[in-house]
């Protein structure tokens, strides 16, 4: 199964809502990087997505971008492919 990375806060619904789809798609282990508390790391999201808003969710190399891109993924059978992605 690919690696997860997820830039997260700490109170953020949609960040719970996506790591509760992965969790349930069988992702036992998220990466999860606290741009509340990594300032630096809020910069380096920004500049990897283009994006400021959390969760911005990386699956292997690929960035799925946040929560509702990452359901649509999964309602259009494209989350588990990229998950088992070799």
């Amino acid at each position: 199964m690919q690696a997860v990375k997820m830039y997260t806060t700490a109170v953020c619904p949609y960040c719970v809502q996506a790591k509760r789809l992965l969790q349930s798609r069988g992702v036992a282990s998220i990466e999860e990087i606290r741009v509340d508390a990594l300032p630096q790391e809020r910069a380096r999201m920004m500049e990897l997505t283009g994006r400021r808003t959390v969760p911005q969710i990386f699956i292997g190399a690929t960035h799925v971008g946040g929560c509702d891109d990452l359901v649509a993924l999964d309602s259009q059978g494209g989350l588990m492919p990229l998950l088992d992605a070799a």
